[in-house]
């Protein structure tokens, strides 16, 4: 009689593939804010898109995408960091911290923002369909 002995030892975990797209598309969302890129936005988005930002209107893709072909808008700096992947399926979540620098209107401003941006997997490929920022509490 052959009596097989199977211990439960942590195993090394794969890379997560949606993890690793999701990763790379949070990479052009801000390498394309930075470029001022409004087609690969555009890429980005899906067709249903919300965007809900401070001191903002709510707007839709088309709205959104109009808005950054005027190039009035103008980022220095678009840096994201404490990112946190939830992945359902053909959803996702992606939460984390942004501090961008941006020139509008003979103006600099700097952000600093906590958000939320909900992706879906349509077709096989991941599109943003909400972003939502709030600013960041001051300290305690």
């Amino acid at each position: 009689m052959i009596v097989a002995l199977v211990l439960s030892l942590p195993l090394a975990q794969a890379p997560d593939p949606a993890r690793a797209d999701l990763a790379r598309l949070e990479t052009a969302w801000n390498e394309a804010h930075v470029r001022g890129d409004a087609e690969a936005l555009d890429r980005l988005w899906a067709d249903d898109l919300v965007i809900t930002v401070p001191k903002m209107p709510v707007m839709n893709k088309v709205e959104s995408i109009a808005f950054w072909r005027t190039g009035r808008m103008k980022f220095q700096r678009y840096d994201t960091s404490d990112l946190a992947f939830h992945i359902y399926d053909t959803a996702a979540v992606v939460t984390g911290r942004v501090q961008r620098t941006r020139s509008i209107g003979g103006q600099t401003v700097d952000d600093d923002w906590r958000f939320t941006k909900v992706y879906v997997r349509r077709g096989g490929e991941w599109r943003v369909v909400a972003w939502h920022a709030s600013e960041v509490a001051p300290p305690r």
